[in-house]
């Protein structure tokens, strides 16, 4: 079935960008932003919360092989605790921004909030990543390399179950923050405590 997502919203260069990661308890925010071409053709591609994880592993890399320029920024919680999770959400999206090999023209964000960034146009998209090409294809880099790093993490403290809720406010993670108490990757800023 096809996707009905907007392949080009404007007449610019754009640059689509989502994070991932905040409402987490523990982890970096992890944002992605990504061109893609006039060329590009892909229709599996939607939101990544929407997607099988075989299906968005496929796509990560079609994704990095067809697209004019992609990249993807993270932030830690010790950012998150000293400037907000929104403000770090935004941040991480300048982040990837900035490592982009083409300036964009104009930056399509996933929600509702965005700070300015180097001038360059900007339009909000509540569900962007259900309704705009770049920006689903930028969750999915977002939310694979987040849940990949999270894996990773897991092998460290494996009683927090992030293989599986990859940092979320599970029952099966709260229930260890109780336990064990909180790692140095949790964000101490968050309400953590659960008994």
């Amino acid at each position: 079935m096809m996707n009905q997502l907007i392949k080009k919203y404007s007449p610019y260069i754009e640059a689509g960008c989502d994070e991932v990661g905040r409402g987490c308890l523990c982890g970096p925010v992890v944002a992605a932003a990504v061109i893609i071409g006039e060329n590009f053709e892909q229709n599996l591609i939607n939101d990544s919360k929407k997607l099988n994880f075989k299906t968005r592993l496929y796509l990560d890399s079609y994704i990095k092989d067809h697209v004019v320029s992609y990249a993807i920024a993270e932030l830690p919680p010790s950012y998150i605790d000293e400037h907000n999770i929104l403000n770090a959400s935004i941040h991480a999206m300048h982040g990837a921004l900035d490592k982009l090999s083409i300036r964009p023209e104009f930056i399509l964000v996933d929600g509702n909030k965005f700070h300015p960034y180097n001038f360059i146009p900007h339009q909000c998209i509540i569900k962007g990543d259900s309704k705009i090409l770049a920006i689903a294809a930028a969750s999915i880099l977002a939310k694979n390399y987040r849940d990949l790093l999270m894996t990773k993490l897991h092998e460290e403290f494996p009683e927090y179950g992030w293989n599986t809720n990859f940092g979320y406010a599970t029952k099966h993670h709260q229930q260890a923050l109780v336990k064990h108490g909180p790692t140095v990757h949790h964000r101490q800023s968050f309400r953590l405590k659960y008994d």
